[in-house]
């Protein structure tokens, strides 16, 4: 039995593929194992047999998804909240976009209500205001309407700032105009015809004397030129009504800021 022994050993020795170089080669290969007992596990249980590739896939490790692309299971009631808030504000917004295009509910009155939106623009208010300050004469009147100049440029650059920063679309694919273009007022929140309706309004009801009639129907302006940019498609509601805040907030800046009237006199000579 020794001598058995010893020769097995020496013919062990002796072979090649015995040598640690080569002990690989004596070994089965895992990758060819596994799909064929995938293979009869499949065929036990009288499915369709995987291919080699849906094995590979098996063994490769998973990936882990970006954050956005997984779905919340546990949505906070922030989010609920959030969600359902801008749900229903798109949804009116569409609703209330009768004038959104031609074909719409109310097309043909789309020139007339983009008339009212037009009266809460800008370049008008700028234009119409640098007239008045050129023909006045009073230092009260001169010293009303620089303020007012200046809440116009301040209103401009702030919404201008806000829309660049949120960069929201509004409820319709409609093209911001060419007046637009020159106040930079392409994006949707918030809305600058709002703010600047809202911060017009509160500085003539407070620095001009008015009859309540007059009072009233500036009021109303107001409010028509809010809506007839979401009428037009252009802004949702959420965004006209933070126009709205915006402009109460810029009136209460420029007279926190308010020039005096020597103050005034010293511009208006320096030009």
């Amino acid at each position: 039995m020794p001598a058995v022994s010893n020769r097995a050993r020496a013919r062990e020795r002796n072979n090649v593929l015995y040598r640690t170089e080569f002990l690989s080669l004596n070994q089965p290969l895992k990758s060819t194992q596994e799909p064929r007992s995938l293979l009869r596990r499949a065929n036990s249980q009288g499915g369709p047999a995987p291919s080699q590739s849906e094995g590979s896939k098996e063994q490769r490790p998973s990936q882990q998804l970006p954050e956005e692309d997984c779905m919340q299971l546990n949505p906070t009631f922030k989010g609920i909240a959030y969600n359902s808030l801008l749900a229903i504000d798109i949804s009116l917004s569409k609703r209330l976009g009768v004038c959104a295009s031609n074909s719409a509910a109310w097309g043909n009155a789309r020139s007339m209500v983009n008339l009212i939106g037009i009266t809460g623009h800008g370049i008008p208010w700028i234009a119409g205001t640098l007239i008045c300050l050129v023909k006045s004469s009073t230092l009260a009147g001169q010293e009303v309407l620089l303020n007012l100049l200046l809440a116009l440029l301040l209103d401009i650059i702030i919404v201008a700032g806000l829309q660049k920063m949120a960069k929201r679309k509004g409820p319709y694919d409609v093209s911001p105009g060419i007046l637009d273009y020159l106040t930079m007022d392409i994006y949707a929140f918030p809305a600058g015809h709002a703010s600047r309706a809202a911060m017009v309004s509160k500085f003539f009801l407070n620095h001009l004397v008015l009859a309540v009639p007059l009072r009233i129907l500036l009021i109303l302006w107001a409010f028509l030129v809010g809506l007839s940019r979401i009428m037009v498609g252009r802004h949702h509601v959420t965004d006209v009504l933070s126009g709205f805040v915006f402009g109460y907030i810029q009136f209460r800046l420029v007279e926190s800021l308010w020039m005096s009237s020597n103050t005034c006199q010293m511009l208006i000579s320096m030009w």
